[in-house]
């Protein structure tokens, strides 16, 4: 048993560290005297609540029959921290318990209870459930829990009608009845907290109460759901349509439907979307037109193909494909990757590109870095080689002349560097360039590819873009621009496929007709759907417990994901939401630092991760790197965190950010200054986030120094009025409404909204200089937007008010823009 774990499911995590220094395992848990807990600076409170816990950990003695392995899957329960989940529960609840208590002696209750409990259990366990808690005549049961299915909703409904009929067919000298409810929402599943027959798992949320008051609405002998459960089972049962009902406890009437018995459909895919699919489109036509484009570029006409599609759906698989087909044919290719956590670091996608190409590996001397970029841009001109080291933060005292440029000019004269790379590379050969993940895209990345795409058409390039539908490209409508939307699979080409995930395997016709049938035509879902298959053995079974039911796609490859990861186990998930928290991509070393566990455990749960398909490795341990096979793989394992475990990890990786890796938090402060900003570490994301915003603004990276600002503001106010709040706010307004000048212009809206913050901070201070500073800051705003009244106006408030407390220069500071203000006006000052 992993002994953190545990103390952190009590919400004693804070004495991790004393039991780690003692040498504390789980053999010597129960061992441990009041004495000892107080020498580990043990609070009384906790203490208690620790004895009782250790109570839990023991084989219940009202059970002495119980297995071995009964046994170890109770301790793996146990073992299992809290999270989200997205939870099916049901409550079942046996009709007149009460009247038959009062014809029935005590000894015959019990036993008609217990063969009534015995029924439950072994139903609920034939389709997957999980026993929560039994409640006298009520039974609590979780459907997704412990371990997450795609189809729960549905396992719950068709527990509750086998349960209808199973509890009816007691050999009883009376017949049972039972009311079932059963609701389907986000949890927060607790640890264990009690142990025996009346052991539970805590859950937190609206869904078991949604559950007990639906099974108060159903008849007897009736299964009752409420509408997402409805939603989820989509036709696959018939129904009785309820209508809307006040429920106690609910602010809005809850549509429930009585479950009458399973449908006739022949398909489940009909059953489950409701309508019959519209004709799929399959792939080797966007393959040859890719190809068609490559065609042309390599000829010398550029062409420039934006790739959009939702997630999943195959937008990366398609890259690689033309990748393959062109890979024996002379070219040059460059890849370059949005992350979501790196949408306000200017280029970043360029950093990492020039880095990976050049070679350059963290424990690299700068001298040795250097050589390597040298290497990669040679024949570069001087300038060049110390715009793109300085773009890398890495020194260029010594190597390169010094720069004297201003912010602007140097970020145009990065990009003109940056874009000789590309037209020396495509005078040696045509160029295949990727970018990926373009929603996620940084301001600064988004201007060069601005310009990239301007001088494609003069080169042998093929510039691939990939997008999800949210994001809007502003290069459509130009002639050398296409833009391929994919669609989802059909079922020739799912079928192919499942194929190619079986390899040299087969599998029986009709479980692929029901994979593809079931997968909604998502080729990341086709993909996962049929490894869940492949490695739960038993093909038709676990295709039963894997198959998907969601309308709502994201969400049941979601599941699907969870499913996954919940079958590697407790230690493997966990060190996948560890990386989860680090990024989509994480260099082994960091995680080791963080994740705070051996060797052995922590490459054992990688290994399986790889093996699995969830993530991919580049290089090899200690250097290795490891990257989320997609985005929604790392969404998966970082939404199961509770907001508490995600700042603590977020504050671990900052903690180890700053004592081990300074030079990255040198180079990206905002990156640090996320993690702290998580970690709800406000005064130290504060301090970050204005350095960050700094940077920016040195690189003319304006609208990530924007952005950078705002982060800074938000932490500003959570600390409300702690040293000096309002001359804090002043100050991040006016360095926030700066960037904004020159990212937006003077006429922009949020810089009037921004200001007029900064003036309203500015008031609850006294320093008058500031709040001439922010008066003066107006000005250029009031002039372009012709409110050159509304600035005299204000300036002569400051005159009033201040005029015998501000210094010299601020004088003539309100006069001289005040004189531009009577200008503007066509008035004499």
């Amino acid at each position: 048993m992993d002994v953190a774990a545990w103390l952190r499911g009590l919400g004693l995590q804070q004495y991790e560290q004393a039991f780690r220094d003692n040498a504390i395992d789980a053999e010597v848990l129960p061992e441990l005297t009041d004495a000892d807990l107080e020498k580990l600076g043990m609070l009384l409170g906790h203490r208690k609540r620790f004895r009782k816990a250790v109570v839990g950990l023991a084989p219940s003695s009202s059970h002495p029959d119980a297995s071995t392995d009964d046994i170890a899957a109770q301790s793996r329960t146990r073992e299992l921290s809290a999270e989200r989940r997205q939870l099916t529960v049901m409550f079942v609840d046996l009709v007149g318990s009460t009247a038959l208590a009062t014809r029935l002696d005590p000894e015959d209750l019990r036993e008609i209870i217990g063969a009534y409990h015995r029924c439950v259990a072994d139903t609920v366990a034939h389709f997957g459930g999980f026993v929560a808690k039994h409640m006298g005549d009520g039974v609590l049961v979780y459907f997704g829990y412990p371990q997450a299915r795609e189809n729960a909703a549905e396992q719950a409904v068709r527990v509750g009608l086998a349960l209808v009929d199973a509890v009816r067919r007691l050999p009883e000298p009376e017949p049972l009845r039972v009311r079932i409810g059963i609701g389907t929402g986000q949890v927060v599943v607790g640890d264990l907290i009690t142990a025996g027959e009346g052991h539970e798992r805590g859950v937190v949320g609206e869904t078991p109460n949604l559950a007990a008051r639906l099974q108060a609405l159903a008849e007897p002998d009736a299964v009752v759901i409420g509408p997402q459960t409805r939603q989820l089972v989509g036709d696959l049962f018939e129904y009785r349509d309820l209508g809307a009902v006040e429920v106690k406890g609910f602010p809005e009437p809850i549509h429930p439907y009585q479950v009458v018995r399973e449908s006739a459909v022949e398909s489940r895919f009909e059953a489950l979307h409701g309508t019959t699919p519209t004709p799929l489109v399959g792939r080797e036509e966007e393959v040859d037109l890719l190809q068609r484009h490559w065609h042309r570029a390599k000829s010398g006409e550029g062409r420039v193909v934006l790739l959009s599609g939702e997630p999943g759906i195959g937008k990366s698989r398609l890259t690689v494909t033309l990748q393959e087909r062109i890979q024996n044919e002379p070219h040059t290719r460059l890849r370059y990757f949005c992350s979501p956590h790196h949408q306000d670091s200017a280029l970043h996608p360029t950093i990492a590109q020039l880095e990976r190409a050049a070679g350059l590996e963290r424990d690299d001397p700068p001298e040795r870095k250097l050589d390597k970029l040298a290497a990669l841009l040679a024949p570069a001109s001087p300038e060049d080689g110390a715009l793109l080291a300085e773009l890398l933060s890495l020194p260029t005292e010594g190597h390169f002349p010094p720069l004297q440029l201003t912010p602007q000019r140097k970020k145009e004269k990065t990009f003109d560097a940056l874009l000789r790379q590309l037209e020396d590379l495509a005078r040696q050969g045509p160029v295949l360039m990727l970018f990926e993940d373009v929603h996620w895209i940084d301001p600064s990345s988004r201007e060069l590819l601005d310009l990239v795409v301007e001088r494609v058409p003069l080169l042998p390039v093929l510039l691939l873009l990939t997008f999800r539908p949210e994001f809007q490209p502003p290069w459509t409508g130009q002639a050398h621009v296409t833009v391929l939307v994919l669609n989802r699979l059909d079922r020739r080409e799912g079928a192919a496929l499942v194929q190619r995930v079986v390899g040299t395997g087969e599998l029986p016709s009709d479980v692929v007709a029901e994979i593809i049938e079931r997968t909604d035509g998502v080729p990341l879902f086709v993909e996962e759907l049929t490894k869940a298959v492949l490695e739960g053995g038993n093909t038709r079974t676990v295709l039963s417990r894997a198959a998907a039911t969601a309308l709502n796609v994201p969400a049941t490859l979601h599941a699907s994901l969870m499913a996954r990861l919940d079958r590697l186990g407790s230690t493997v998930k966990e060190v996948a939401q560890v990386g989860a928290v680090l990024g989509r991509e994480f260099s082994y070393e960091l995680l080791a630092a963080v994740a705070q566990r051996n060797a052995a455990d922590l490459n054992g749960a990688l290994d399986q991760l790889v093996g699995a398909g969830l993530v991919f490795c580049r290089g090899t341990r200690p250097l290795a790197t490891y990257l989320f096979k997609h985005a929604l793989v790392q969404d998966a394992a970082y939404g199961t965190l509770l907001r508490a475990k995600r700042q603590e990890l977020h504050k671990r990786v900052a903690d180890v950010l700053e004592e081990k890796w300074t030079e990255i938090t040198e180079a990206q402060p905002e990156l640090l200054a996320h993690h702290l900003q998580e970690a709800g570490d406000w005064a130290g994301a504060l301090d970050h986030w204005q350095k960050a915003g700094r940077a920016a603004v040195a690189r003319a990276a304006t609208r990530e120094a924007v952005s950078h600002f705002a982060s800074a503001i938000d932490c500003s106010r959570r600390l409300g009025d702690v040293s000096g709040g309002a001359e804090r706010m002043t100050r991040l307004h006016l360095a926030m409404a700066n960037a904004l000048m020159q990212a937006e212009g003077y006429r922009s809206e949020r810089l009037g909204k921004t200001l007029e913050d900064a003036r309203l901070a500015a008031a609850n201070n006294a320093l008058v200089e500031l709040q001439c500073d922010v008066a003066l800051s107006l000005a250029p705003f009031f002039y372009a937007t012709g409110r050159n009244h509304d600035y005299l106006t204000l300036a002569e408030e400051q005159l009033a008010n201040c005029a015998d407390l501000l210094p010299t220069a601020y004088l003539s500071g309100l006069w001289a823009t005040k004189g531009i203000a009577h200008f503007n006006r066509g008035e004499q000052p």
